[in-house]
């Protein structure tokens, strides 16, 4: 059962089955030959994931999408049985009578009341989906800089799939680079309709699926109580300073994962069968006093001697 069968069969087992021993997400795919965990090429390329058209009105050219994002460098565990040291799998039970349920009997349904459910059938979902899960028809354009980050969702890298597509594939990304604009559509993926987003990249494309917008929270709910406090120009030259001193050009090691390290460190350890202190490093916690702003900014100033870009 893949990551998307995951998602629909949990959402399954909300709705009448509950699920034993969760967690089968921590176990690598079935016929690996890794042991109780796995570093994976992390460089390696991916295959595609998905093979379709692009289509623009009357130009279209095959093309292919593989994940931007990968995880495949993470440390992954077995969950496994402390007392038998044997895997954890995981099954659907009816939560009434606690008999296994199989995938076959696994339905969705939508709560009419606490025990009362209208269900739905795959074959009545899929038939909502869009008529062609194969082709990104483009249907507007916009401005590059119009769709704020946080509609974002997943990307993913999108190429020319045969000779004969590069020069149309070229076209319509070179018209984007000049235009500034992005292109806007709609594709199955991850077994749901989605509306996505096309953006230049280099020579290729970069597709992002979009969230709908019932999944933003409107910001005014949050926003419209924080009272409107004038920043003090003295303070905010400080501010300046600070950000000036903490600043330094993108890079990836800004966003590393320091756990990931701490972990191979431990396993290592473990596998020579070295002591790992489990105690939980102390974390400074703020004391909640009320503090002069200008000499903590002042402070603060002093305090970043360092250059970010040695850190």
């Amino acid at each position: 059962m893949g990551a998307a069968d995951a998602v629909d069969a949990g959402a399954s087992s909300r709705n009448g089955a509950a699920a034993v021993q969760a967690g089968s997400e921590l176990i690598p795919p079935p016929g690996s030959a890794r042991a109780h965990f796995m570093l994976a090429g992390a460089h390696m390329a991916s295959r595609p994931f998905w093979k379709g058209y692009l289509k623009l009105s009357l130009v279209t050219c095959a093309v292919a999408l593989t994940p931007a994002i990968t995880e495949n460098a993470k440390i992954r565990f077995h969950v496994l049985n402390r007392r038998t040291g044997n895997r954890v799998v995981s099954r659907y039970v009816d939560a009434d009578d606690g008999d296994p349920v199989e995938e076959d009997d696994l339905v969705k349904g939508y709560p009419k009341s606490e025990n009362e459910f209208v269900l739905l059938d795959d074959d009545e979902l899929e038939s909502l989906a869009l008529e062609s899960t194969r082709t990104i028809d483009i249907e507007r354009f916009a401005p590059e800089d119009a769709i704020d980050w946080m509609w974002f969702d997943r990307a993913h890298y999108m190429t020319p799939n045969d000779k004969v597509g590069e020069e149309a594939f070229a076209v319509i990304r070179e018209a984007m680079k000049a235009t500034k604009t992005v292109a806007l559509s709609r594709l199955v993926l991850y077994r749901r309709e989605r509306p996505v987003m096309l953006k230049h990249s280099g020579n290729g494309i970069i597709l992002w699926t979009l969230r709908y917008a019932d999944e933003i929270r409107n910001s005014k709910n949050y926003f419209e109580g924080i009272v409107d406090v004038k920043a003090d120009p003295p303070a905010l030259v400080l501010v300046e300073k600070l950000i000036d001193k903490m600043s330094a050009p993108w890079s990836a090691n800004l966003v590393r994962d320091p756990t990931q390290q701490k972990l191979q460190d431990m396993i290592a350890a473990k596998r020579k069968g070295q002591q790992v202190a489990s105690k939980a490093a102390d974390v400074a916690r703020p004391t909640g006093k009320v503090i002069d702003i200008m000499d903590a900014l002042r402070k603060s100033l002093k305090a970043e001697t360092g250059s970010p870009k040695s850190r």
